[in-house]
């Protein structure tokens, strides 16, 4: 890995918790290998293209890395909904991380929609500069999830494959097609794909109680989150919400 600057925000309102304030600790890498970035996936980092980046907000310890064990992994009933639902009548193609209008055009709208009903911060139309330095940009070959109903693309994620496991970066989807629960198909099928690959885990970033667009990922069980020691234990949250939309 090359290192080629490093830094940790001010504090700033936290994204997740309107009541706290967050700092956020970045690091801009010019090289970085698969297996340097699982070590840093079992750490509690994450990443946008060439952009490292942690929580690091003192005492708060609200944003919980949490990875999914692949080999013991049992859907609930709703998740078991959602895979019947799509299984059959959505097509997913991987292959290499690129830029279109389409998919530009659907991130557009998913941000929209989320932006009206979840209070996410409004932003413009997505450049497509700015889409390829996080997205197709990378330091290491990853892959491009597309799903498709009929010819029309209703999703697109990214996934890191590591040597310990898969680790969805990002997904979004079309908001005409919600009650597919296409973010919850995404992430099983992410789950199986790790299966059949022999792989233990699927990283799924951060995980915040009372957060709707993060708690949906403490239903996916049994899982494990990074305690405030740097050790990996199991997940045992009580509560936990059913929203689909997936960041962080």
């Amino acid at each position: 890995m090359q290192s080629l600057v490093t830094f940790t925000t001010p504090p700033h309102p936290c994204s997740y918790l309107p009541d706290r304030s967050a700092r956020m600790r970045y690091e801009i890498v010019s090289q970085l290998t698969a297996l340097e970035y699982e070590e840093r996936l079992q750490q509690g980092w994450r990443r946008f293209g060439f952009s490292l980046f942690r929580p690091d907000c003192g005492s708060c310890q609200e944003c919980k890395s949490i990875r999914v064990l692949v080999a013991t992994f049992e859907p609930d009933r709703s998740q078991k909904r959602a895979w019947a639902a799509n299984a059959s009548d959505v097509r997913l193609e991987i292959g290499a991380p690129a830029v279109s209008r389409a998919k530009l055009d659907l991130y557009d709208r998913y941000h929209q929609y989320q932006s009206e009903t979840k209070g996410w911060s409004e932003h413009g139309a997505k450049d497509p500069d700015d889409y390829i330095e996080s997205f197709v940009d990378n330091p290491f070959a990853n892959e491009e999830w597309c799903y498709y109903l009929g010819d029309r693309l209703v999703g697109v994620g990214y996934v890191d494959r590591v040597r310990d496991g898969l680790s969805a970066i990002y997904f979004f989807h079309e908001p005409e097609e919600r009650r597919r629960s296409l973010g919850t198909f995404n992430v099983l099928s992410i789950i199986e794909n790790a299966r059949h690959s022999g792989l233990p885990y699927v990283y799924l970033g951060y995980y915040v109680k009372c957060c709707r667009s993060l708690e949906y990922k403490g239903r996916f069980r049994p899982s494990e989150v990074l305690s405030a020691d740097d050790q990996w234990r199991p997940f045992r949250g009580d509560d936990h919400s059913t929203g689909s939309s997936q960041r962080g």
